[in-house]
């Protein structure tokens, strides 16, 4: 069962009072109410019952002058890792939110929960018991985008099975079953939806979309499993306003595909004789894999489906809104083949960008990747400068356990890109030098007519990371690599001479392996002449992550050379003492 917890009341109310109110606002109860000093329960029949007596009483409804405050009952068991998250802003960008969620412990889980409200809920299962109270303190009641965030815990049915550590009653059962819409025990530790699929529609075809009093959404909710949110007041007299679709991606299709009946049926009774394209809407960070070298992915996918499809511009973009339009045309039953294969590639994209994003947090420790706001995440979302959580060490202080060394880096960019990278008066630069907690110049031309120019970094490897992340992605944003190209550009970094055999290997052993791993091209040109310092150069050249990636195994190699150069105490030797005076 749901069990409710009634708090605030007023020591006049009584069981009537209560089922007065639950019938005034159509809330189904599947037993009596318990009505103590100050406080009552009530079972409801399902989640979505109990969700409503939250979203519609809480807060909200008073009884003999008090406001009621209505929450899931969790015994004390239960009080564990899991809690729900309501009154989220309803445009409110997913990486944002997780984000958030980051800086308080490890996320297991985060899974939307269907509701008629237009702001979210979501329910969050933390890796530890301290984690999920310190996020509680800190969220509950905070505001985001003028909306107040309600935090309750729900309860752990994990917690409850395993019972109280340390001894104690163990193998106890939960009470009920698992919940629809909560993690479960078998739940994914991430998001239901890493990717939802957004889509774009006509604004007249909205009101169909909903139909009479939500009927025609909830069916199509119902019908496909999915959770279908329609930004309706998004972007005042737009042409068009975007939908949501959080389903498995088989539900996100079905659920697309029923919408594109609609407004076919709709664009039939209201005499409407424009042809009514798909329209998905995708991050740029993963457009250009999906188009592919010259274009290839995308014919293929054209050719497979008998369909056209075209993407809109990268001038359309902006740092609030970085997704493109991909526009596909032919019949319902080829733009729902197409819209498969998109998603898939998408999807794709996606996970190979979080495998590396996680493991570029394990090469630097300490880096909060979720909380830097540079990857889309569904969502969570969804893009550079999107989000709104502060990156780490932004109130002071190190995002590390110590203090890493300063490292130096050379990244080659068209010279013709110099302007977008410095900006209007240098601001530009300074912001990105500011953000990143980083050096960031530009050397001069070292000839007239030189087509690159040299971009010289120098911070910490978060630092690195922040910095050459927002270089990439604005020479994609200003058009300095056409739509269909990865943006791969080379880096510099020097090494001691002493150590470049190390980083080649035997018979080139250990470069090759660097080159496999990081699909980055590594390369230590033969014959140079150490500098002034004895260091010669490493050249590393690829798409971001690749670059990041081929760094920091380089940098690893070095700090085992220096280590093993460290001279070794003499054994049994005792620090010289100060002398008494």
């Amino acid at each position: 069962m749901n069990k409710l917890y009634i708090g605030n009341v007023s020591a006049e109310a009584s069981e009537e009072d209560f089922e007065t109110i639950f019938e005034q606002w159509k809330i189904p109860h599947s037993g009596p109410f318990l009505v103590k000093t100050g406080y009552a329960f009530v079972d409801c029949p399902d989640e979505k019952a109990a969700m409503k007596a939250i979203d519609v009483l809480s807060g909200k409804v008073e009884l003999h002058g008090k406001l009621l405050e209505v929450e899931h009952s969790v015994p004390k068991r239960q009080r564990s890792c899991k809690m729900q998250i309501r009154n989220i802003p309803p445009h409110m960008q997913w990486e944002v939110l997780d984000g958030m969620l980051a800086q308080y412990g490890t996320v297991e889980s985060c899974e939307q929960v269907n509701t008629d409200t237009e702001t979210a809920v979501v329910n969050v299962r933390y890796g530890a018991k301290d984690q999920a109270r310190l996020a509680m303190e800190k969220l509950n009641g905070s505001m985001m985008e003028n909306y107040a965030l309600k935090v309750s815990y729900i309860p752990d049915e994990t917690a409850a099975a395993e019972g109280p550590s340390g001894g104690g009653r163990r193998g106890f059962n939960a009470r009920g079953t698992p919940r629809s819409g909560s993690p479960g025990l078998g739940a994914r530790p991430k998001m239901q939806s890493d990717i939802p699929l957004r889509m774009l529609v006509p604004t007249q075809f909205v009101g169909a979309i909903i139909g009479k009093e939500g009927a025609t959404i909830r069916n199509i909710t119902k019908q496909t499993h999915s959770k279908i949110d329609i930004h309706r007041k998004e972007n005042a007299g737009a042409a068009e306003k975007p939908i949501t679709i959080h389903s498995t991606p088989e539900g996100c299709s079905n659920a697309c595909m029923t919408i594109m009946e609609i407004m076919q049926k709709e664009a039939i009774d209201t005499k409407f004789t424009e042809a009514i394209p798909l329209k998905i809407l995708a991050h740029n960070n993963f457009v250009g894999r999906l188009i592919g070298k010259e274009g290839r992915n995308l014919k293929k996918i054209e050719q497979d489906t008998g369909t056209k499809i075209t993407i809109s511009a990268l001038l359309d973009l902006t740092m609030y809104n970085p997704e493109r339009t991909i526009t596909i045309s032919g019949t319902k039953e080829d733009c729902g083949t197409a819209q498969k294969e998109i998603s898939k590639k998408l999807t794709e994209s996606y996970e190979s960008d979080m495998a590396a994003m996680n493991l570029q947090s394990n090469l630097i420790p300490g880096l909060n990747l979720n909380a830097l706001g540079l990857f889309p995440s569904g969502a969570p979302g969804m893009g550079p400068s999107m989000s709104g959580v502060p990156p780490p060490g932004a109130h002071g202080g190190s995002a590390y356990g110590g203090h890493p060394e300063s490292e130096t880096v050379h990244l080659f960019i068209p010279a013709l890109a110099v302007g977008a990278i410095i900006g209007k008066q240098g601001q530009h630069i300074k912001q990105l030098s500011h953000f990143a907690g980083a050096s960031i110049k530009i050397a001069p031309a070292e000839e007239k007519d030189s087509i690159h120019r040299v971009v010289i970094i120098i911070g910490t490897p978060e630092a690195q990371f922040k910095a050459q992340c927002r270089i990439f992605g604005k020479l994609k944003e200003e058009n300095f690599f056409g739509p269909k190209e990865e943006v791969k550009l080379e880096a510099h970094i020097k090494v001691p001479s002493f150590a470049a055999g190390r980083v080649i290997g035997k018979g080139g052993k250990t470069v090759n392996e660097l080159q496999n791993l990081t699909c980055a091209e590594v390369v230590v040109p033969r014959d140079q002449t150490p500098d002034e310092n004895d260091q010669v150069i490493v050249k590393i050249i690829g798409h971001f992550f690749a670059c990041q990636l081929a760094q920091r195994k380089i940098q690893e190699i070095l700090a085992q050379v220096r280590r093993q150069q460290q001279p070794k105490p003499t054994s049994g030797a005792q620090p010289p003492q100060p002398r008494r005076k």
